[in-house]
């Protein structure tokens, strides 16, 4: 489970010095806490659970949707047998189609990347990941250049998750339409990205001098860089649980590596209408 803390009791003066300290440890230590890309070759395929391959997953599989769509995403008989053909689509403008079962082709989702986001409105949606209850989820594959979002709704019926329908929209449509605008921006403006930071950035994060901790504190923006996770500029694939909130004044972004199962977390507030980056943890 992934861990959460509190803000610091006391303020860590940390200067360029300590931070370029810290990240090159970070950058030796193999098992470093940033969701790193990862190069999967074309025809590599996830083998299934012993048993289940020829079958079908295990219900414990089906419980938590990340767990399932993992699977979904890198193995392309399951996929197969997991889509519900012939599968609706529809375009931008409300045109619709179906896809029948031989015209599939197998979609990798997020696997070539090495990483997938969540984007939440409120600290209580962080759990959502985590609910066994949860019955119906969107991926959102956002093309931030292109201005356009395709979107995979996946729906679990007796207990079995099965992609349902496939969506097309305008990013300008989107819930969170506003926010990713200024996360492109962020991502490949870097004087932007300077003036979109808060004065203290509050930071959780592993300790240095100790494998099994962490610290807690605040770092400047000068020292951003030496701390930032590795973002995605072009795409990124989304998952969405639940109800987003176009009039959200803060976002939970976080970035989940498929590679380490770590996950990372940038927090964003809106204030006098400006985005500014308020909080990572690590």
């Amino acid at each position: 489970m992934r861990r959460r803390h509190s803000p610091a009791c006391c303020r860590l003066m940390l200067t360029w010095a300590m931070a370029v300290t810290s990240l090159l440890w970070l950058a030796a230590c193999t098992g470093g806490k940033r969701p790193q890309p990862v190069v999967f070759e074309e025809e590599e395929e996830e083998p299934l659970p012993e048993r289940y391959e020829n079958d079908d997953l295990p219900k414990a599989a089906d419980e938590l949707f990340d767990d399932f769509v993992y699977y979904y995403s890198s193995n392309a008989s399951l996929q197969r047998r997991r889509t519900s053909f012939p599968l609706p689509v529809t375009a931008a403008d409300g045109r619709s189609h179906e896809v029948d079962d031989s015209a599939w082709t197998a979609d990798r989702f997020f696997m070539d990347q090495g990483m997938y986001v969540r984007i939440f409105d409120t600290e209580e949606q962080l759990q959502l990941p985590s609910d066994t209850t949860v019955d119906n989820v969107v991926v959102e594959k956002i093309f931030l250049g292109g201005d356009s979002v395709r979107q995979y709704f996946f729906q679990r019926t007796e207990g079995r998750w099965q992609l349902t329908s496939i969506g097309h929209q305008a990013l300008k449509n989107n819930a969170n339409a506003q926010f990713l605008n200024f996360y492109h921006q962020f991502t490949t403006d870097s004087v932007f990205r300077q003036n979109s930071l808060s004065n203290e950035i509050a930071f959780t994060g592993p300790d240095p001098d100790d494998d099994f901790a962490t610290m807690e504190g605040f770092i400047s923006p000068d020292s951003w860089e030496a701390f930032a996770p590795v973002l995605p500029t072009d795409s990124i694939y989304n998952i969405v649980y639940g109800k987003q909130n176009a009039r959200s004044k803060e976002k939970f972004f976080v970035i989940c590596g498929i590679a380490n199962g770590m996950e990372t977390e940038i927090d964003f507030q809106q204030k006098r209408g400006n985005w500014k980056l308020t909080k990572l943890i690590e």
